[in-house]
């Protein structure tokens, strides 16, 4: 868990320094914001706590580099929980649910390569440990990804495939609940055929409830 010995600043420059970009001072040295976010990592997947002090001895950056890059240690460890995540891809150019489904489902059943699920057990955790790297978490991680989920949801509407009184937030926050409910209330890996079956069917009770009505 990030140690609170630095923080204060907001969500929004957290989110910046998580997509690369940097404030005013000197330039950043070539090769820092990956040592930082290695160290970071092998302290997590060790179920370490993350500590300026620890992220120094590991990764041989300054403490004042540190902050120079992330504006609190929330930031650098959202950033680095989200190393090997893929950008969620949604086409909406064919058939909404095929695209849908794809998406949530049979995702399941394709590895991740760089993400354990070690690593998303943990990452979990830590979230629910500590509300600040949670919002630094979602402010620049996870809410720039379900843009895409929001986005075909909204197409859906206006095309008169999906009701049109849909919460577009709300059934995005369904689609993936029922995955997270196998990672942390059943504890069943994703990876289980069981796990991936209960999904398949609850993507059908989701979509029975948002598709339009037939003329």
């Amino acid at each position: 868990m990030p140690s609170p010995d630095r923080g204060g600043a907001g969500a929004a420059a957290g989110a910046a320094a998580a997509q690369g970009r940097r404030g005013p001072g000197r330039p950043r040295a070539e090769g820092h914001d990956e040592r930082l976010i290695d160290a970071a990592l092998a302290l997590i997947d060790a179920g370490e706590h993350v500590t300026a002090g620890r992220l120094v001895e590991r990764s041989g950056v300054s403490r004042a580099a540190i902050y120079r890059r992330w504006p609190s240690l929330a930031d650098l460890v959202a950033t680095a929980l989200d190393r090997g995540r893929e950008p969620l891809v949604i086409p909406t150019d064919g058939d909404l649910r095929v695209a849908l489904f794809g998406a949530f489902v049979e995702g399941l059943e394709r590895a991740v390569p760089g993400y354990p699920e070690a690593r998303m057990r943990r990452r979990l955790v830590l979230g629910l440990e500590d509300r600040a790297l949670q919002r630094a978490y979602w402010e620049a991680h996870v809410a720039r990804r379900r843009v895409a989920t929001v986005g075909a949801l909204r197409v859906g509407m206006e095309r008169g495939v999906l009701r049109g009184d849909l919460d577009p937030e709300a059934c995005a926050d369904l689609l993936s609940g029922v995955i997270y409910y196998q990672i942390v209330v059943r504890g069943e890996p994703l990876s289980q055929p069981s796990a991936v079956a209960r999904c398949r069917a609850a993507f059908d009770v989701i979509w029975r409830g948002m598709e339009a009505a037939p003329t």
